[in-house]
Order: C-alpha cells, then sequence, then structure tokens
C-alpha cells in the first residue's frame, strides 16, 4: 500500500480536480492498494513546509513531494502504479 496526501487550500478549483482524479484512481486500483487523505495547507502548514509545499494542489506519495500543481491524470496514474509495483 502506499500513503497519498493531496494539499489543498479553501476555494482552490484545481485541488478540488485533485481530489477527483485522486479518488477515481484508488478506487480503480482496487481496495486497499492506495490510501489518501486531503491535508489543508492552512490547517498544517507545518506538515507543508516540511515537504516543500509552496503552492496547491500538490501531491506527495509516501513522504516525498512528487508533483506540485495539478498532474494529467494519465502521469498522476502511470507514477502511482509504478510505486504500486515497488512496494508490492
Amino acid at each position: 500500500m502506499i500513503e497519498v496526501e493531496v494539499f489543498t487550500s479553501p476555494g482552490c478549483a484545481k485541488c478540488a480536480k485533485a481530489k477527483t482524479v485522486l479518488r477515481e484512481l484508488a478506487e480503480e486500483v482496487g481496495a486497499g492498494r492506495i490510501r489518501w487523505r486531503e491535508v489543508n495547507i492552512l490547517e498544517e502548514l507545518d506538515r507543508a513546509v516540511v515537504l516543500g509545499v509552496l503552492s496547491a494542489p500538490a501531491i506527495a506519495v509516501d513522504g516525498e513531494l512528487v508533483f506540485t500543481g495539478l498532474p494529467r491524470p494519465a502521469r498522476l496514474r502511470d507514477h502511482l502504479l509504478r510505486r504500486l509495483e515497488e512496494v508490492e
């Protein structure tokens, strides 16, 4: 299983899209393979700073910042599938 954090801020349209894409990908790959959570950068600023998040949306996988901004769904999917192969 991989842990994904999507960093968001209130009123961010791209953040909402990132959450939708991530939710769909998690469902596509199957239950229990991707655990994700939304991180509001205003509420968890310390976590955002530790990972180097400078803007929203941003996506971290297993504690590593891998995307700043909204990646294309295919690019995010490919990255997550590669990470899953590494851990399974």
